[in-house]
């Protein structure tokens, strides 16, 4: 393996620590980054405490190397999503707390602050309940997510993409913080309905270079050694 892929390969092991740090991840999850013939992605080994060697490579859809039997079952999505999006270098999936909590509903997750912009404009529920195991489910999940930078998976937490790593877990962080105003906006009977009538696109145009500094402050944050 040559030395850029051995480094692509430690990379998503750091990130994956990173999701388990900052509290996106459970027992469940995981992170792909992007190949010239194909991805890397996580075992089924616990996050917090992965290497490189827990690392799968997938090509033309095989899973090579690894712990044996630790395919992630959900790696038909993440071929669906690279397939359907050449402009991803990298997914995170997670469960984070408040994304778990607006997913019990089918409702698309309103962006009701500007940070949450971040997660992106428009962030749909995929309504399909069960885990994404086969290509024409991956390809269902890859149509709900669009064009879009994130989307939820209804009762089953959600995913972020990025053109590289640390994009895609930033985006995650920002996705559930936007969940998290939506859940307590709403707990205070604050009506989320009334969001509507700002008109988005001037302060999301600021959502470019907030995204510079809050990838550094991920960074910094959780995960020191992530270029």
């Amino acid at each position: 393996m040559s030395e850029d892929l051995e480094r692509l390969r430690s990379d998503v092991a750091s990130t994956a620590r990173m999701l388990a740090s900052a509290g996106l991840v459970e027992a469940f999850g995981h992170v792909s980054a992007r190949t010239p013939s194909g991805f890397l992605i996580t075992s089924t080994s616990p996050l917090f405490e992965a290497s490189a060697d827990d690392v799968i490579r997938v090509e033309s859809g095989v899973p090579t190397g690894g712990p044996t039997g630790a395919t992630p079952l959900e790696l038909p999505m993440h071929a669906a999503i690279y397939d359907a999006r050449p402009d991803v270098g990298a997914i995170c999936r997670g469960h984070p707390p408040y994304v778990v909590t607006w997913g019990v509903s089918s409702e698309s997750l309103p962006l009701l602050h500007g940070l949450g912009g971040m997660a992106g404009r428009t962030v749909r529920t995929h309504p399909d309940i069960e885990l994404v195991k086969t290509a024409d489910a991956g390809e269902e999940v890859a149509r709900t997510l669009g064009d879009d930078y994130s989307v939820l998976l209804a009762s089953n937490g959600c995913l972020a993409v990025g053109t590289d790593l640390l994009e895609a877990s930033t985006r995650l962080w920002y996705l559930e913080e936007r969940a998290r105003v939506a859940v307590q906006a709403r707990s205070a009977g604050l009506a989320p309905a009334t969001v509507r009538e700002y008109t988005w696109d001037r302060r999301l145009a600021d959502s470019v270079p907030e995204l510079v500094r809050a990838r550094e402050w991920m960074r910094r944050s959780f995960a020191p050694d992530l270029d």
